[in-house]
């Protein structure tokens, strides 16, 4: 056993005992749960950094069945994010799904790196909450093994025309096979354009386009309905309280 240090961010934390906190914490190698001892006395040297969304570097502790954190120093606490109500319903709702999908002994790096950037854009830019959520949700997807095919139709090969996107089969399709596709949801140039844009280009910079509203609905209910079947659960964007 013995000490690690590694950065993290908190994607949920519960009172233990009197002056304690158990959190999960996201790394780069898994989701781990954590013990936070006196992290709730006024003066612990641990409540900043044990706080929901806070993403900072934490020195823990491995014993036998469980971690301890031993020291943390903040990197970012994303201020701007829990100050205003239609921010932190995103990102706790984005949250909850990292936090279903990851596991202990996994290689998170790159779902993590997907985290920060998507909760950075929340926090501190105006674009489009519903937009941020459908680039989240269909680059999660990639990262899970689930990028569609999106370079030509799947069943007959065409690379014109695309017209439709298929959740079964995890791909575009042309006008003529989308058609009779009971999965397939039609889509604009430009929302293919964007699906294209999501799922290729490199991490830094997929929050870096704009789209129509109408292109806009399309992706939301494209990842949508994408995530949920993929992960065979429904997700709902629900109000705080």
């Amino acid at each position: 056993m013995g000490s690690i240090k590694t950065k993290g961010i908190i994607l949920l934390e519960n009172n233990m005992g009197d002056f304690d906190k158990m959190v999960t914490m996201l790394t780069p190698f898994g989701k781990i749960g954590c013990a936070a001892k006196g992290a709730r006395r006024n003066n612990s040297s641990l409540m900043a950094g044990t706080q929901y969304l806070c993403f900072g570097d934490y020195m823990i502790y491995k014993g036998l069945n469980s971690y301890k954190i031993s020291s943390c120093e903040t990197i970012e606490v994303f201020y701007n994010i829990r100050t205003d109500l239609d921010k932190l319903k995103y990102a706790v709702h984005i949250s909850k799904i990292i936090n279903d999908v990851t596991d202990e002994n996994q290689n998170t790096y790159r779902i993590l790196q997907l985290l920060l950037n998507t909760l950075y854009v929340i926090s501190e830019t105006d674009k489009d909450l519903n937009l941020v959520l459908s680039v989240f949700r269909l680059r999660l997807l990639c990262l899970m093994g689930f990028k569609p095919q999106i370079e030509k139709c799947k069943t007959c090969g065409r690379s014109d025309s695309i017209k439709y996107f298929s959740i079964a089969d995890n791909c575009v399709k042309c006008e003529d096979c989308g058609r009779i596709d009971k999965s397939a949801i039609t889509i604009s140039t430009t929302t293919y354009d964007a699906i294209r844009f999501i799922t290729t280009v490199e991490a830094k910079k997929i929050f870096s386009f704009e789209i129509p509203d109408e292109a806009k609905k399309e992706l939301d209910l494209i990842t949508k309905i994408y995530l949920n079947e993929k992960l065979e659960k429904e997700y709902k964007l629900e109000e705080l309280w």
